[in-house]
């Protein structure tokens, strides 16, 4: 088995073969812990894929790291 050593590349071919066939795999195999944070995102792009569809724009879709990245709202409530 082939496994792939770049991320980037795991996680465009992954995307192109579960639009093209869903139950085929790759693998990706690594020893390092930022990769294992880098799931997150890609665990979300394929939540988008199944929701909407294999057609859908992945673009948009934001791992946990871009989400607490935005500053936090403030509302015109009462204080607490």
């Amino acid at each position: 088995m082939v496994y792939i050593t770049s991320w980037d590349e795991f996680v465009e071919r992954s995307v192109q073969l579960f639009r093209a066939d869903p139950e085929s795999c790759l693998k990706f195999k690594t020893d390092q812990a930022q990769d294992a944070k880098k799931m997150e995102k890609l665990n979300n792009i394929f939540f988008t894929l199944m929701a909407r569809g294999p057609d859908a724009d992945v673009s948009e879709v934001a791992g946990k790291e871009q989400l607490e990245a935005q500053p936090a709202k403030r509302g015109r409530g009462r204080k607490q």
